[in-house]
């Protein structure tokens, strides 16, 4: 099948479904039931988790729904999303072993999973990719709302091979219930959440509603608002080593007599508080409606998310503008208005008892624009059109043997102008095939990964056209104790085509203040990967606990010069050969379980390494991190305190600054006022107790943007 008759194909395949529903009309009643949307009324509920026994994780992305991933695969869902619940999902996810985050400013912050972020990243929603421009660089947004999630899955291991070859580092994949997945069996359920924070002056609220619409539609609709001041931070807003060289700089002026900037630069390194021009607002509104059939569906949404927040600069950094500009705006405050509308199709056709299960299409269509301010004059603007759409079959479990093959499009017409347009015009055009085996045999357990993608980028006004082919496999056994421990190893072959930034750029980005420079002559990357694991039941305890090794060839990644051009510090794409390895896990104790209160030890942690063949680093690693805690529940109230320690990182990139190590000190409480019923909680949590300076070694901008200072955090999470 040609890319170019893949997308009508598969939009034939949703009208088969839509036909096959119609032609067949089987109410819920005559088949087995979807349950309510209240997870404790559910007997189907797709998150069920075991209580006696192994710990099962059966994860909802498009595809694995039949399947039990074998390694590497977190969930945050119900009471702990409350609990983690930030403006972003990098700032979401940052506790879980192995994420990070690049906390480039509070309204712009992706995940970092074992060291690996942009193009080595998905995001995703419900198994399709954000389709914005999130994953080109640190300050763009991730156009999808924490605050009207249901869940949050990070998926690791051959499983990701689903969901392309930029999967490399893993997965995020968010559900939420803009398409409804299940008819309900009440009059409607109504979800909600509000929160507000000191450290950021945060106030917010999310809200959705679902409706049965006689007995065979369901209908849904949400909305979430949050409006941000700027970050309050406990010390100055420069790390020190960038404070010495502000004061070198401001001593040196005042030598030459530049009182005036001498002055603005003393100001700069004196700066604390707060850090200047990170404020935000967002609102989202999303609507979506279901047919179902039986065990089939067809649902659509659409939806709309719109953001707007600061960039903040670098201080003491010097104008990027050119002389015949007249003057210098480099001191203009920079703000991003970022605006996406997005709709997005799911159907799921029951295919009977026979060979295959489930017949699966999911389409999603993206018109997102996001406008670079500096002060109130229009700098640059990023429009992206874009279509991602998967179809695929999946198998009954027979016999210890399930899985599931498909074919998967996604396109990208991208487009920049102004006076920063540092990537040119262009399209990127992808087509896909992949297949999920698991096969259970002789109390082992077997999963096989493997995925053909064929990716063209062109720019007519570069005279660019180029065309990759990349082919990429994974496999991992397992073994099941009977006490319900699970340990086994993954070995994977990804191959990953250069996005079009690397490629193409060549020029000023206002927002990352940088010259950033892409290679027309990048080659395919490449990487062998080991894994070992350990996860499930040992003794009382849960562990979960992962080593692993990826060697890359042709690694591509953004380095500093040490030049600068139009006053900013130039950036290269390069290639070269790296290593990644390390150690992630995290240990759950009991050490009261009796009576009215369970008392947990909670120890996680996580270590990597990465560097070039010659021995160099590689730039924004996260060091070595610990947290402890301990989680006392009662029947009406969750206590928790924690300690999170960061080491200092100084395994530093060219031109890259290290960090200081730092420790936080958290502690929250939950009242649950309904005895017996989870369905309200309300929320008291304070972040940083002790006030201390920390900052995140995978952030381009921790120099001059830390951590919150000290952060006392109230919601309320309602489910009716």
């Amino acid at each position: 099948m040609s890319v170019k008759s893949f997308v009508p194909a598969l939009a034939a395949s949703s009208v088969v479904i839509a036909t096959m529903l119609v032609a067949n009309p089987v109410s819920a009643q005559d088949g087995p039931q979807q349950g309510s949307a209240t997870r404790e009324q559910s007997d189907d509920d797709f998150h069920d988790r075991r209580r006696d026994g192994p710990p099962e994780i059966v994860v909802t992305a498009t595809g694995l729904t039949q399947l039990d991933v074998l390694a590497g695969t977190s969930i945050v869902e119900g009471f702990e999303l409350q609990r983690s619940l930030e403006g972003t999902i990098g700032e979401t996810l940052v506790k879980l072993p192995g994420v990070s985050a690049t906390g480039f400013a509070p309204g712009s912050s992706r995940p970092v999973l074992r060291g690996f972020s942009g193009e080595r990243v998905r995001v995703l929603v419900d198994g399709l990719g954000a389709i914005d421009v999130s994953n080109t660089s640190v300050d763009h947004a991730v156009t999808i709302d924490p605050l009207t999630a249901e869940s949050i899955e990070v998926l690791r291991g051959p499983a990701v091979l689903l969901f392309g070859s930029q999967a490399i580092g893993g997965a995020v994949n968010i559900i939420d219930k803009r398409i409804p997945r299940r008819q309900l069996e009440e009059p409607f359920h109504l979800d909600g959440l509000v929160r507000a924070d000191t450290a950021l002056d945060t106030r917010e609220a999310g809200l959705s509603l679902d409706l049965p619409l006689g007995q065979s539609f369901a209908f849904h609709v949400d909305g979430s608002y949050r409006n941000t001041n700027d970050l309050e931070i406990s010390s100055f807003q420069v790390g020190s080593r960038l404070r010495q060289d502000l004061l070198d700089q401001a001593a040196e002026e005042e030598g030459e007599g530049e009182l005036d900037e001498a002055a603005e630069l003393r100001e700069a390194a004196n700066q604390r508080g707060a850090v200047p021009n990170t404020a935000t607002e967002t609102w989202t509104a999303n609507s979506g409606i279901t047919f179902f059939s039986g065990d089939s569906s067809l649902g659509v949404a659409v939806g709309w998310y719109d953001t707007r927040y600061g960039v903040p600069s670098r201080p003491g950094a010097g104008g990027h503008h050119s002389e015949e500009e007249g003057e210098d705006e480099g001191a203009e405050f920079v703000s991003i208005d970022l605006r996406q509308f997005r709709t997005d199709l799911r159907g799921e056709l029951d295919l009977g008892d026979g060979f295959l299960d489930t017949f699966v299409t999911r389409v999603g269509f993206s018109d997102y624009t996001h406008t670079e301010f500096e002060g109130s004059e229009v700098g640059t603007v990023f429009e992206v059109q874009g279509l991602e759409a998967r179809a695929e079959f999946n198998q009954h479990r027979r016999g210890g043997w399930g899985g599931g093959t498909g074919i998967q499009y996604y396109f990208r017409d991208f487009d920049a102008f102004g006076a920063e347009a540092y990537v040119p015009k262009n399209r990127t055009e992808q087509l896909a095939l992949f297949s999920l085996q698991e096969v259970d045999f002789g109390g082992m357990q077997l999963e096989l990964a493997g995925r053909f993608e064929n990716t063209g980028i062109d720019s007519t006004p570069s005279g660019f056209d180029r065309n990759f082919n990349t082919l990429s496999g994974a496999i991992s056994l397992a073994r099941e104790t009977e006490n319900g421990l699970r340990f086994g190893i993954n070995a994977n072959r990804a191959e990953r085509a250069p996005s079009a930034e690397e490629l193409l750029s060549n020029g000023p980005h206002i927002a990352t203040q940088a010259f950033e420079i892409g290679d027309p002559n990048l080659g395919t990357e490449s990487a062998w990967g080991v894994e070992a694991f350990l996860r499930g039941k040992l003794g009382a305890a849960d562990v979960s606990i992962a080593a692993f090794r990826n060697w890359f060839d042709d690694y591509i990644y953004l380095t500093a010069t040490g030049l600068e051009q139009d006053d900013l510090p130039v950036f290269l794409y390069r290639q070269d050969d790296a290593t990644y390895w390390g150690l992630e896990g995290e240990v759950k104790f009991p050490l009261i379980d009796s009576g009215p209160m369970r008392l947990v030890a909670d120890v996680r942690g996580e270590y990597i390494e990465a560097k070039l063949d010659d021995g160099t680093p590689l730039p924004r690693i996260p060091p070595l991190s610990l947290l402890g805690a301990l989680d006392a529940d009662f029947d009406t109230f969750n206590i928790r305190g924690e300690v999170q320690w960061f080491d200092g990182q100084a395994k530093t990139a060219p031109f890259e600054t290290g960090t200081d190590g730092f420790t936080l000190v958290n502690a929250s409480i939950a009242w649950r006022p309904l005895r017996g019923n989870e369905n309200v909680t309300v929320l008291l949590k304070a972040e940083n107790i002790f006030d201390v300076d920390g900052r995140r070694h995978a952030s381009f901008t921790k120099d001059y943007v830390p951590l919150a200072g000290r952060n006392i955090q109230a919601s309320v999470r309602f489910s009716l």
